[in-house]
């Protein structure tokens, strides 16, 4: 049962990432959320295949999954998920080279980062030092989620704002979890940590995503207020609501 689960929430990872990531990037053109959503679920794909094929440490997949895991820990689901948000929050649009930059650097990171992985806390100060970042990275991301989360209740969308505040809290309870509070009932590869993990992750890319396009659509309907109370300005967006 406990297998199934796990499978279950990793294939629930996977296809939020891409779904979700799919839609961020054709119909908001965000490439910041919607490539890093797809990461996420590269990882989730790569993590269901080396867990499939009898999680060998020394097999290839292995090295990748801890590199996708340091890659968004440190800047994917914390710069980069700000950055792809402000967007709706402060009209933000970065440039191409604003992208391809930040994504360089969450390359870098995780190249960099991902041999800390496994090490023991207690003895290795380096490893102590890379988990203790990625901790703060997540408490200073979720004060910007609180940002967007009160964006989302003063425009009147107050289900998705509860629901982006527990999914963010659901988030930061992994993080802190990860690395410094194992759980004490859990198997020695973790399993039902990775599940809780998984579940949590793909259920952030959805949360986020209805939320964002909650706020966007709010944006949009701003646009076209009072101001223009006769009907929509030719070239302004739609705020026609689309189907998950």
């Amino acid at each position: 049962m406990k297998v199934a689960l796990f499978l279950l929430a990793d294939l629930w990872m996977i296809f939020a990432g891409y779904f979700y990531g799919w839609r961020l990037i054709r119909r908001y053109g965000n490439y910041l959320l919607g490539l890093e959503w797809m990461v996420v679920a590269t990882s989730g794909s790569n993590f269901l295949l080396w867990s499939l094929s009898g999680a060998d440490e020394g097999s290839v997949m292995y090295d990748l999954a801890y590199f996708f895991d340091a890659f968004s820990r440190s800047v994917g689901i914390t710069l980069i998920l700000i950055m792809g948000l402000m967007k709706v929050t402060h009209r933000y649009k970065p440039s191409l080279g604003v992208d391809v930059g930040v994504f360089g650097v969450a390359i870098v990171a995780g190249l960099v980062l991902r041999p800390f992985h496994g090490a023991d806390l207690h003895t290795d100060r380096g490893a102590f030092s890379v988990a203790a970042f990625y901790v703060a990275a997540n408490l200073l991301t979720t004060v910007f989620i609180g940002f967007f989360v009160k964006r989302l209740w003063d425009a009147g969308a107050k289900r998705p704002a509860i629901w982006t505040g527990l999914v963010t809290a659901a988030g930061t309870t992994i993080a802190l979890t990860y690395d410094f509070f194992p759980l004490p009932f859990d198997d020695a590869n973790r399993t039902i940590f990775y599940t809780a993990a998984l579940a949590t992750w793909g259920t952030q890319g959805f949360v986020y995503f209805r939320a964002y396009r909650t706020l966007h659509d709010h944006n949009a309907s701003s646009a076209t207020g009072p101001a223009h109370a006769g009907g929509p300005v030719a070239g302004t967006p739609s705020t026609r609501r689309e189907s998950i």
